[in-house]
């Protein structure tokens, strides 16, 4: 009996070893299939880790998309034509890039196979401005005549003028432009070597005051004040990525406009993750280049009227004949096959704009 009953002690702890062991086993199981699940999204945003980027990065902070099994990584960007390129050659996953030249792609690239998508307006209008000093006695796009403009080749601004010039009864082929490196336009038009710039307006308007600029001394004329109703940045996906994870794009929007109501509400917060991933940012400065871009693309009017993260297929159909005029592309702009609401979160997750 003692024998037995020994015998059978060793048999119930052995039982409960090995019952420990399947449940042990079977979390381990668990927690690797779910570390699988993780879909893996390589993002660029459209420039450097700035204000508006936050409206990603306090997403990150948060863990919003790991909540929805995405594994991002957000990589700051070189401009806008870059970010587009990237994305349909498969660098990158999805981005973030202006409008424009999403469109510019489709002109110029009608057979590529890899083409980027927008599957989300996050800019409703475009930023594009053009800015001069009040010495200059510009105060309306008329007094441009005659005058010495100038930015970077890619500006999305000066390739978008004969838009501009159009709209307001300007002579586009009678201006001499003067290119330069981004990091000297508004040093040439303090230094009276210009008499009036293109720019985003958050960040020229910004870089005119670090140069001893006042606010009160600025003259701007935003694009869609005077005419011209451009769209501007975008989510954008490459439809390799879109056919391939279908529901990844959608948890990644989900995730982005959680992460856009935060910072719509608390922009401070934002910059807090902002500067998280850059600790030389200037926070001051920072947080009123992300209110400005805020107020004027992201809450505009526009914005309010057609909802964040929608366009007007009208107002889009118009835009791609502009930008293949304007930017002379090869051949005619389908505004149909570059952009698709079927990914967006519903209307309840996109009521953003506080």
């Amino acid at each position: 009996m003692p024998q037995s009953h020994t015998a059978r002690r060793r048999l119930l702890k052995l039982g409960a070893m090995l019952g420990t062991s399947l449940v042990l086993s079977t979390q381990f199981a668990g927690t690797a299939h779910a570390q699988a699940a993780a879909t893996k999204v390589r993002f660029q945003l459209d420039w450097r880790f700035e204000g508006p980027a936050a409206l990603f990065l306090l997403g990150e902070q948060k863990g919003y998309y790991k909540a929805e099994k995405l594994e991002v990584s957000i990589d700051a960007g070189n401009g806008s034509g870059n970010v587009v390129n990237r994305v349909a050659s498969g660098t990158y996953d999805m981005g973030f890039a202006d409008m424009s030249s999403v469109m510019e792609f489709y002109g110029n690239n009608p057979d590529a196979k890899n083409k980027p998508v927008a599957v989300m307006m996050v800019y409703n209008n475009t930023p594009a401005a053009i800015l001069a000093l009040k010495k200059s006695g510009i105060r309306a796009p008329k007094d441009l005549a005659g005058k010495r403009l100038g930015a970077p080749v890619f500006d999305a601004g000066r390739r978008a003028f004969p838009i501009f010039a159009k709209a307001n009864g300007l002579q586009a082929s009678s201006f001499n432009w003067q290119a330069m490196d981004p990091t000297l336009r508004e040093t040439m038009l303090v230094r009276g070597d210009l008499d009036a710039i293109t720019g985003f307006s958050f960040t020229s308007i910004l870089n005119l005051n670090a140069r001893g600029v006042k606010d009160e001394d600025i003259v701007v004329l935003p694009y869609p004040q005077f005419g011209v109703k451009l769209y501007g940045n975008a989510v954008i996906a490459s439809e390799e990525f879109i056919r391939k994870n279908p529901e990844a794009v959608k948890a990644f929007l989900r995730a982005f406009s959680k992460s856009a109501r935060d910072v719509i509400a608390r922009p401070e917060e934002g910059i807090r993750a902002l500067k998280a991933r850059d600790g030389i940012i200037d926070e001051k400065l920072e947080t009123r280049r992300l209110k400005l871009a805020l107020d004027s693309v992201v809450r505009s009017p526009d914005a309010r009227a057609e909802g964040f993260g929608r366009i007007s297929k009208p107002r889009l159909s118009l835009m791609a004949s502009q930008v293949a005029d304007a930017f002379g592309t090869k051949g005619r702009i389908n505004a149909d096959a570059l952009w698709t609401d079927a990914y967006l979160p519903g209307a309840a997750e996109l009521d953003v704009l506080r």
